[in-house]
């Protein structure tokens, strides 16, 4: 879909829709109990959709009753009959949460599974697992975009570094309790993005399922063995990553207020009302930044664009090698762009150098790079443009917020389909 994008000020209240990452969490461990569960406030996203597709052939039923899912358990435990099953066909679409976290699961509760996927996906990075599989005498093989793993888990050390995704301590997280007995996840380097392990284990503690932990830092994980989920209810909290680009739209003159967040959420990107603070809200602003953007690497594109509405002053968003692993470069993405808007963005390996202007020009043509939140800057971004500006790709959305160009137009936002 290809859209026509006319500058216009944003104006309202919006509730952001619910988080994809507890989503994905509360589901899986819902899926891995006895019993039926229910999950409120849960929307279609082609990533949710992923991970209730996949939890489907794992052996978890679900029924949609609006935007509430009830999940029938799959009953998952050491002795699990399953695991003599044929392995199962998982397609996760474009969700590197579906793919990561599910890779143990799947190892867990049917000894291992066929994992495909769409756009990027398969090319991103799963060595902290490959290297375990060697060690443990897992069976894994990518080919030709196909990862098949096969084997059985085994209880024990499981070390792996924590500066390359949460991910893959989640994956494990989930699974090892189902063992036959103790486990020890340990990060062999700093962990980022630690807030996301902790919403991984808040969503376990719902189901049942405890987890001892050091304080250590980085902290270390003991899953005892021998443990069952167990049915529960929760509701989905609204999300903090898609409210950066409400906030990006509100610090580039929009009248928007947002509603529904929860401020002592544990997700990690809820550092953009503080970075939202700290970029400054008057046209003298704070002077030159530099924000470390390891632990929100999601978060970039909304202060990518913030960062170039500061008029004068000079971003950098540091630490941030992880985003040319995502559903674009978006260090690439981001960077093409804001400069073909009339931004002027420096890309580096691992950061971006923003020097902020008063407006942009607009006047041209910007494709998401079939990345979602790449989408989502760009509309933002067009409101302070002097012209008006075509997204081609603007479907990209869907992939985690498939309401957003109706929220954009309930706002004020302008937009036209262009037929090609």
């Amino acid at each position: 879909m290809t859209l026509t994008i006319t500058p216009a000020k944003l104006k309202g209240s919006v509730t952001p829709p619910p988080s994809k990452s507890q989503a994905h969490r509360l589901l899986i461990a819902a899926a891995l109990a006895a019993g039926e569960s229910v999950i409120r406030n849960i929307c279609h996203s082609q990533d949710i959709d992923a991970t209730v597709r996949c939890l489907t052939e794992l052996g978890a039923e679900f029924t949609w009753q609006g935007d509430t899912l009830r999940v029938t358990g799959m009953g998952a435990n050491a002795m699990s009959p399953m695991r003599r099953m044929a392995l199962p066909r998982l397609d996760c679409g474009e969700s590197g949460s579906t793919l990561r976290f599910l890779i143990p699961v799947a190892l867990a509760v049917r000894g291992g599974g066929v994992f495909t996927g769409r756009g990027r996906l398969m090319e991103r990075p799963q060595g902290p697992y490959f290297d375990l599989f060697r060690d443990k005498g897992v069976f894994y093989e990518q080919r030709e975009g196909v990862l098949t793993v096969q084997g059985l888990l085994e209880p024990g050390e499981y070390r792996l570094p924590g500066d390359v995704s949460s991910q893959f301590f989640t994956g494990l997280l989930f699974a090892l309790p189902l063992l036959g007995g103790p486990s020890a996840i340990i990060p062999t380097t700093f962990l980022e993005s630690e807030d996301y392990i902790r919403m991984t284990l808040r969503a376990m503690g719902r189901f049942g399922v405890a987890m001892p932990a050091t304080l250590s830092l980085p902290p270390q994980y003991y899953p005892q063995g021998n443990q069952t989920y167990r049915p529960g209810e929760a509701t989905v909290e609204a999300d903090w990553s898609q409210a950066g680009f409400w906030y990006a739209a509100k610090f580039l003159g929009g009248d928007v207020e947002l509603k529904g967040l929860d401020p002592d959420s544990l997700q990690g990107d809820r550092i953009i009302e503080f970075r939202f603070e700290e970029m400054g809200l008057s046209s003298e602003g704070v002077g030159d930044l530099k924000l470390d953007v390891s632990g929100c690497p999601d978060l970039v594109p909304p202060l990518a664009v913030m960062a170039a509405l500061r008029a004068g002053e000079t971003t950098r968003l540091v630490n941030a090698a992880r985003l040319r692993l995502k559903e674009s470069d978006r260090l690439r993405s981001v960077t093409q762009v804001l400069n073909a808007l009339g931004s002027e963005v420096e890309e580096g390996s691992d950061f971006l150098i923003i020097r902020g202007k008063k407006t942009l020009a607009g006047g041209v043509t910007v494709d998401s790079f079939n990345d979602h939140r790449i989408a989502m800057m760009a509309a933002v971004a067009a409101t302070r443009c002097e012209k008006s500006v075509t997204l081609t790709g603007a479907e990209a959305v869907d992939k985690s917020y498939p309401g957003f160009w109706e929220e954009y137009a309930r706002l004020g936002g302008k937009t036209e389909e262009v037929t090609i």
